[in-house]
């Protein structure tokens, strides 16, 4: 009972922040993504008869603590859905994202443990059940099932059966680009599921934030169609800077951003004023993620690469969904 799975990692375009349901991770809003080629776990999970216990490899070191308990507790529930309780596995996995910087590692982490997982344990589910049980261990995971843009369903059912992710466009739909910029790969002062229920708590813009998301929604998806870079980066931008400003809400205010964030933004507008068509998106971290089209590819690689403070600068396509290996 062995299989390994690999998943890319998603880069959220009308980002997802904030839960209405902690357990299992149901979103307050809709969101909707693009999966990235350039990033992405692969994993192997072994279910063996002698193991009293999972043992759990990351990236060759075997983990304990929280890391340990989140993925054993999200392997309880693929064990209770396979009527296997006691079914122990040893878990390898390789992570090609920096961790807790703000570049969704958790997406690709556990959209590529479950689809491992389930199918180890011989658990028989479709792309859509995959989704469901991939969300309950990391929300944006569940757009990494698929490839290209993707949409996450909030949802209205409290046990969360109608909460999952719908392809919008496959990843050959749109040769369009994403500049991964490298600023930091240190952990997180402030954890996303920490950050995120801090501003849903008490921060005073995040009803308007929320109340904006149907309409970004519906516009970005005409512009997914179009191929309308323009109108697509335009509404990212926005709906990125709306999401920042609910944490300098919160109670205690926060951010991720650190000097050089802002001067990459500063950077990505220069670039527009000067005809190129560059858009910024920030997820929970201060690394940003640059849209553009392959026409404009070396111009921005080259900016962005001589900002004082940037580590790297890593381009990816539109990615595919999970894969077996």
């Amino acid at each position: 009972m062995k299989a390994t799975a690999k998943a890319h990692t998603n880069i959220a375009l009308i980002k997802y922040w904030g839960k209405r349901d902690e357990s299992l991770i149901l979103p307050m809003n809709n969101s909707l993504s693009l999966t990235l080629d350039g990033f992405y776990t692969t994993t192997s999970v072994e279910f063996q008869n002698d193991l009293s216990a999972d043992r759990f490899y990351l990236n060759g070191q075997l983990t304990e603590g929280a890391e340990k308990h989140r993925v054993t507790a999200f392997l309880d529930r693929i064990r209770a859905a396979a009527g296997e309780p006691d079914a122990f596995a040893e878990i390898h996995s390789a992570n090609h994202v920096p961790t807790a910087a703000g570049f969704a590692s958790s997406a690709s982490g556990f959209a590529a443990l479950a689809a491992a997982a389930a199918k180890a344990i011989d658990l028989s589910v479709n792309q859509q059940q995959l989704s469901i049980l991939t969300r309950q261990g990391s929300g944006s995971a569940c757009r990494s099932v698929y490839g290209g843009f993707v949409e996450w369903e909030k949802g209205k059912l409290s046990d969360g059966s109608d909460s999952f992710a719908i392809p919008v466009a496959s990843a050959d739909h749109w040769d369009i680009r994403v500049a991964a910029v490298v600023l930091s790969s240190a952990e997180k002062k402030v954890l996303s599921r920490e950050g995120m229920k801090r501003t849903v708590n008490t921060s005073v813009y995040y009803p308007s934030w929320v109340d904006s998301i149907p309409d970004d929604l519906a516009a970005i998806k005409d512009g997914i169609v179009a191929k309308d870079v323009e109108k697509v980066g335009e509404i990212a931008e926005a709906n990125c800077l709306r999401m920042h400003a609910t944490t300098l809400a919160a109670n205690p205010p926060f951010s991720y951003w650190q000097s050089t964030t802002v001067s990459i933004i500063q950077a990505v507008q220069d670039l527009r004023a000067a005809g190129v068509p560059a858009f910024f998106t920030i997820d929970a971290g201060p690394n940003v993620k640059v849209l553009y089209t392959p026409d404009y590819e070396e111009k921005v690689r080259n900016t962005l690469r001589n900002i004082a403070g940037v580590h790297d600068v890593k381009v990816s396509k539109p990615g595919e969904g999970i894969s077996y290996i």
